[in-house]
Parts: C-alpha cells; structure tokens; sequence
C-alpha cells in the first residue's frame, strides 16, 4: 500500500486551462438618479466634479434617470421606464429586495448610495488596478438625421457577451418646477438618452442607435460601448465624443 501511494504522488499532474486576454482598466460608473428626488442632487454634482476632474479614458461615468419618481409632481425628461427596469435587473443580481436612488453602480459589480464620496474614491482606487478581459474600437461614426451609425470590433474572448450602446448628452441644466426638488436648477452630466444592446457573436459589425427628440443642436453627445458578460459585469468598455 505504501508503494501504491508513493508511486500515485510521483504521478505528474497536468493543469490545463485558457489563457484570457487583458487590456488596461476601465472603471464604469452607472448612477440611476432622478430630478424629482431630493437627495440626488448631491450624487448628480460629485459625479460632475469627476468628470471634470477625470482628463483620461479610464473613468466612464454614466446616468440613467428612473421614471418612478415621476409621480411626485415634477416628470424627469430624461426619463425612460427602460433604465428602471435595468435597475431592476441590477437589483435581481444583487439579491436586493428594493431599487433606491441614487444608487452608483461599479463595473456592474457593487452599489453604494451615489452621494457616498469616500465610497467612491475608494471604489476608484480598487477598480483602477483590475484589468480588463475585452477592449472595444469604434470607428467610422456617422450621423444619418434621427441615428447614429458606426463599426466596432472587439478583442478578447466574445463567447456569452453582450455589447451595449449608450448614447449620452454632456451637460444639461434644468430648472424644477414642481416636485421634491421645486424651484432649484440642477445640472446633470454624462445624461443617457438612449442605449440599445446587442448578442456578440462575431468580433466584428455595424450598428445603430437612435437620437431622441430631446436631444438639440447644441448638445455634446458622445457614444459609450460597454461589454457585459452574462451576471453583467463589465468587463470593458470605451467612450468617443461626436
């Protein structure tokens, strides 16, 4: 018996397993906020000093404003039932029995309560040295009235992903109305005003997305690309202005 168990422990072992590409880290900020609550607006201002803060590409911060909120007198125009319902799908992830606002979504991965800044830098700081499994290119952009058309291509291992479109305004500034937040101007920064996703099956391809009324002649848009595998996390990601 002993032989037996010593020749078994000589036996070399073979570990097999594939290689993931990784790219430079991308962190991904998705804030669900609304102008009819009152405590977003702190959340809205420190996501706004980021993006002015943040000169590289490795920050990406997105808003999404809920509409459930619009039953409290004042209708958020940025509003879309979609972005509750992706909140929704968040919140089914995170075994959450309750959606809140503002609630900031890391990479797909964690939330906190948006206006939390120490929270925040920290998240930063973590996510900054995690590399990404997929880079996205864009190219050939163009505007065709009411869309936008263009190519990407991806690297890394595109097996059960899906890629996700956003198309995002600036800046805007709003004076309230009516509601929570009556009678106060608020500023909103990196607004999404549409998204549209798509089942990766191949590396690369062509696709649209459309330019809501809402948006005006004198928006900065720009467009966004996100990898989510399929517990949606984000995995890469990439931001061009238009």
């Amino acid at each position: 018996m002993k032989h037996i168990l010593l020749t078994l422990f000589m036996m070399p072992f073979f570990f097999t397993s594939e290689k993931e590409d990784v790219y430079p880290p991308v962190t991904v900020l998705e804030l669900f906020t609304s102008q009819g609550c009152s405590s977003c607006p702190p959340a809205d201002r420190l996501l706004s000093e980021l993006v002015t803060s943040n000169t590289s590409s490795k920050v990406i911060v997105l808003s999404y404003h809920v509409d459930y909120w619009n039953h409290m007198g004042w209708s958020d125009p940025f509003s879309k039932k979609d972005f509750s319902d992706k909140q929704l799908r968040y919140s089914r992830k995170f075994n959450s029995s309750s959606i809140y606002t503002p609630q900031l979504i890391v990479n797909g991965q964690e939330h906190f309560v948006g206006s939390n800044a120490s929270v925040l830098t920290s998240k930063l700081d973590h996510y900054s040295k995690r590399l990404s499994k997929n880079k996205i290119r864009i190219h050939d952009l163009s505007r065709v009235e009411d869309q936008i058309k263009f190519d990407y291509h991806l690297d890394g291992n595109i097996k059960n992903k899906t890629l996700r479109i956003a198309l995002v305004i600036d800046e805007r500034t709003t004076k309230i109305a009516h509601g929570e937040n009556r009678n106060r101007t608020l500023k909103n920064t990196n607004i999404v005003v549409s998204e549209s996703s798509l089942q990766v099956n191949k590396e690369a391809g062509s696709m649209t997305i459309d330019v809501r009324d809402l948006v005006n002649e004198a928006d900065v848009l720009k467009l966004v690309a996100i990898i989510q595998n399929t517990d949606l996390d984000i995995i890469g990601a990439i931001q061009v202005n238009l």
